[in-house]
């Protein structure tokens, strides 16, 4: 029997700013307890409240290093922030380090920060399945900037374009040329790039190409281009201007509706995500049961083909 929970106390509590109830929340998020669709009732009215910034890029290029100075520039204008940092699990006995948040000791003790790592318990994309729930739960405790980093993605892995406000793609100098700047995939999404660790050789060459690959796109009159900032994070070198580009394209997409357009889309996808979720819940119900084997059965002798059998199962949900 799992332990009932005080939803109604625990919101209250995370309103106030009490750190424990907050992680109680999300750790009911991520293992989909059954008190879930009670959380999210709770917290459906603080929904919209916060910013979303999304942080994405390959292994090594500063991620963590940067969202802790982005943590340290909003904290000096007053904003309270929350940061999820979601680490690879691995595929082999599923455990994870969760280790970015080790680049975040200065803001431990501060009450306006909070900062969760979450295993990506396999999910493909770059984030958790539970990190939309997670970023309510700290919309919901009064979160005025969530900051959400991504593992270490490769080109595919664009699942944070659905999920945040405005999404920075960080680069590094010397991981590629000009023909793979101009490549499909993660560089897509990009609101903004920062090439991350401009004091090495080839930053200047990064940035001109980066440059190039947007001269080649195609923006209707009003679209957004995406900027381009040089950063040193472990220095603080361009903080301030990751932060001052985050602002323009906020106010950009205010102006234009954009922001309202952005969140009912994460809106659907949140809905969907769960929708999927309870049909392969109750299709795992099915194969304890016989109708599951008797399709399987069906199909594999050929008495039926599977197109059938998949209809067949949804009448049987």
């Amino acid at each position: 029997m799992r332990p009932r929970h005080d939803v109604g106390a625990l919101v209250a509590k995370a309103r106030d700013g009490e750190a424990r109830s907050v992680a109680r929340l999300i750790t009911l998020v991520e293992n989909g307890d059954p008190a879930l669709p009670e959380v999210a009732a709770a917290l459906a009215p603080y929904a919209g409240r916060a910013q979303v910034v999304g942080l994405t890029g390959a292994p090594g290029v500063g991620k963590s290093t940067t969202t802790n100075e982005l943590v340290r520039a909003l904290r000096a204008t007053g904003t309270r922030v929350g940061v999820l940092a979601v680490d690879p699990s691995s595929p082999f006995t599923g455990g994870a380090i969760l280790g970015d948040r080790i680049r975040m000791q200065d803001h431990t003790t501060d009450p306006g920060v909070y900062i969760r790592s979450m295993s990506s318990r396999g999910q493909l994309g770059g984030l958790s399945a539970a990190t939309p729930q997670a970023v309510r739960v700290l919309e919901g405790a009064g979160c005025e900037v969530i900051l959400v980093e991504t593992v270490g993605v490769g080109q595919a892995e664009v699942e944070i374009a659905s999920l945040a406000d405005t999404t920075l793609v960080l680069l590094a100098p010397g991981m590629g040329d000009a023909i793979q700047a101009v490549k499909a995939g993660v560089l897509e999404v990009a609101d903004v790039f920062v090439i991350n660790k401009a004091d090495r050789p080839g930053a200047d060459a990064t940035y001109r190409d980066i440059q190039g690959m947007l001269g080649l796109g195609e923006r209707a009159p009003g679209d957004w281009r995406p900027l381009v900032v040089r950063a040193t994070a472990v220095q603080g070198e361009g903080i301030d201007d990751i932060v001052a580009a985050i602002g323009k394209h906020r106010a950009w997409m205010e102006a234009g509706g954009a922001l309202q357009a952005s969140r009912e889309r994460r809106a659907s996808v949140e809905i969907e995500a769960i929708a999927l979720g309870t049909l392969r819940a109750r299709i795992g119900d099915l194969r304890e049961g016989t109708a599951l084997s008797t399709l399987a059965a069906a199909v594999a002798t050929g008495r039926l083909d599977p197109y059938a059998a998949a209809d067949e199962l949804i009448k049987g949900l």
